[in-house]
């Protein structure tokens, strides 16, 4: 059993259905010319920093000098910066950066507010290089994966409004959250001054739920994985009227209280509410390094704007909640988690759903009440049909926003007469076809250091796999492992269902996921109908 995922073109996480199945693309990735990789060039280089490359890069390194910090008590995994013009903000920024030093990291995530286009997401950047007067970052390949999880999506459609400075800037073809945002451009030449070898997640964040963001961002962190909120505090206040305001303000973020950040208290609101509710979850901490406003920077203080850097860590002697190897903690399986009942009832519901829409063309409906709650749990799940033990159609979701139940109508109804390898379910097959549903776990992020040791750790006939490459993504239920049951086929095929040639996750910079099934079927209680 095979199951089609549909492969949205640059996120992953989604609903999904639609991709080849183990037959190689007629057209390989290898055969096609590649495209020429997009790019975010600067916006504000010259404007809020310098543009010559040798100028910026000695004002960033006195910068650095000149910031004093003190050691962590523990791993450092999240700062807060503000994003102002480097003569005002740069020394705040650096006491963040400055802890850097020293450090490694593969993912940077940078989170700043959006302060030209309206938005109701967190847009994060289809770009695949970000570039700055010190060079080009790589973006890495988690924003796809990021983007599948509401609310962050790929560069939504949005209205921006054009900053009076931009007339002086070529207007480019297309306008996104991110073409003229200042609040993350202006953190890139800080991480590419204390960092190598990194890779950039940039986000532009509108208004949007900062706890199902803080639960989004939660389901990409591994320990090789920095935070960067971009924020300035309190605007155009006079100086002591600052020192006040802003002092409650770090004194809510050090506490992790997000509910007593306002909005007109920092810019980055949003990003810092979210990323408080994450460190509640982790159980980071966060430590002040270094509080002050304009006014501290210049000499005019009659109206100015507050900054602060603030550290999150995970405290030495606390183990980080993050995600792991599902080869070194994850169960044999999940625990049966759905009673004889719920399966009854949801192979009923799929077993309705395609008689319903295969003989009306109408979906059957779901009760507002009286369901368990395990029925009406927001999860993942496919639907599969065969036929005399053939696969007829296989299509599900791995990750919901919605009832199970619901979901279970829906990839019913996508597998019965939607499945693009297959001619739509006739009303004389009906009663041939046998209906399996597979409920997933929360898919995890699994490390590992090379292609060698990604082998080692699958866990054939245990772990479903999702592979990204890129924007290239596609994944196999546990139960295709009873198919292929070794390793390095097994990702082979899942490389050319991405699209991508078979040895691809061995030669690009796979990110890899891993989940769990319960899976059901109506041959188990002895009838197919």
């Amino acid at each position: 059993m095979i199951p089609s995922i549909r492969r949205r073109p640059r996120s992953l996480l989604g609903p999904l259905c639609l991709a080849a199945v183990l037959a190689a693309p007629a057209a390989r990735a290898a055969d096609r010319p590649a495209a020429a990789p997009r790019v975010r060039e600067p916006a504000v280089a010259g404007l809020f920093y310098p543009q010559d490359p040798a100028t910026l890069s000695r004002m960033i390194e006195q910068f650095l000098a000149a910031a004093r910090t003190e050691p962590l008590p523990g791993e450092l995994r999240a700062l807060i910066c503000p994003h102002a013009g480097y003569p005002f903000s740069g020394p705040i920024a650096a006491t963040g950066f400055r802890l850097l030093a020293g450090r490694s990291y593969d993912t940077v995530v940078v989170m700043g507010p959006s302060h030209y286009a309206a938005l109701h997401a967190g847009s994060v950047s289809d770009a695949d290089i970000y570039r700055t007067p010190l060079g080009d970052v790589p973006v890495s390949p988690k924003a796809a994966v990021l983007a599948g999880f509401p609310p962050f999506a790929l560069e939504p459609s949005c209205r921006v409004e054009r900053p009076e400075w931009a007339e002086q800037r070529p207007r480019p073809a297309r306008e996104t959250a991110g073409t003229w945002e200042h609040s993350v451009e202006v953190e890139v030449p800080f991480l590419q001054k204390t960092l190598t070898g990194f890779k950039i997640l940039p986000v532009v964040c509108g208004d949007f739920d900062e706890e199902k963001a803080a639960r989004a961002l939660r389901r990409i962190l591994d320990d090789r994985t920095l935070i960067v909120v971009s924020s300035d505090l309190s605007h155009y206040t006079p100086y002591a009227t600052a020192q006040r305001i802003d002092r409650l303000t770090v004194d809510a973020i050090c506490q992790l209280k997000p509910d007593a950040v306002g909005d007109s208290d920092a810019c980055g609101h949003t990003p810092i509410r979210t990323l408080l509710y994450l460190a509640k979850l982790q159980g980071w901490q966060a430590r002040l390094l270094d509080l002050r406003n304009s006014g501290d920077t210049s000499e005019k203080r009659d109206a100015v704007v507050g900054y602060a850097a603030i550290a999150f860590y995970a405290p030495a002697a606390t183990p980080t909640v993050s995600a792991v190897p599902a080869a070194a903690t994850g169960p044999a399986a999940p625990a049966a988690q759905y009673s004889a009942a719920d399966r009854r009832y949801l192979l009923d519901l799929a077993r309705r759903t395609v008689r319903d829409v295969v003989t009306t063309d109408r979906l059957p409906a779901v009760p507002a009440e009286g369901l368990a709650p395990e029925l009406t749990a927001e999860r993942g799940c496919f639907v599969t049909l065969t036929k005399r033990g053939i696969l007829r159609g296989c299509i599900g979701n791995l990750q919901a926003s919605g009832p199970l139940a619901q979901f279970v109508i829906e990839n019913a109804r996508n597998a019965a007469i939607r499945d693009p390898r297959f001619d739509p379910v006739a009303p004389p097959e009906i009663d041939q076809i046998a209906i399996e549903i597979s409920v997933l776990t929360e898919p995890r992020p699994l490390a590992f250091s090379s292609p060698d040791d990604l082998l080692r750790k699958l866990r054939p006939g245990i772990d479903g796999v999702v592979l990204q490459i890129g924007r290239h993504g596609a994944t196999y239920l546990p139960q295709v492992w009873e198919q292929i049951p070794d390793p390095t086929e097994f990702l082979n095929h899942l490389s050319e269902k991405a699209g991508l040639p078979p040895t691809a996750w061995r030669a690009s910079d796979p990110v890899v996921f891993t989940y769990q099934v319960e899976a059901f079927k109506e041959s188990e209680r002895g009838t197919a109908n």
